[in-house]
């Protein structure tokens, strides 16, 4: 028998409402280092769970991160 997964939530979910607009910070690191692995590369939505907005606002949160040395480019 096939067991069926459980919908993720979204990381960025305030208690499973959807912020508006959609916005993450790009000083949250401790969110941001969830969502990129040990690369430093941005997980993916199938991954993180993640909706389509959320990820895109996530995107550019760890890209403006990265500009401002919050964040390395390349992990470990």
């Amino acid at each position: 028998m096939l067991k069926t997964r459980g919908k993720k939530k979204d990381p960025i979910f305030v208690d499973g409402k959807r912020p508006r607009p959609m916005y993450v910070d790009y000083k949250d690191l401790d969110l941001l280092k969830k969502l990129t692995n040990r690369q430093g590369k941005i997980i993916g939505r199938r991954k993180s769970g993640c909706t389509a907005a959320s990820q895109h606002a996530v995107t550019a949160a760890v890209k403006r991160a990265r500009f401002m040395a919050l964040l390395p480019y390349v992990g470990e």
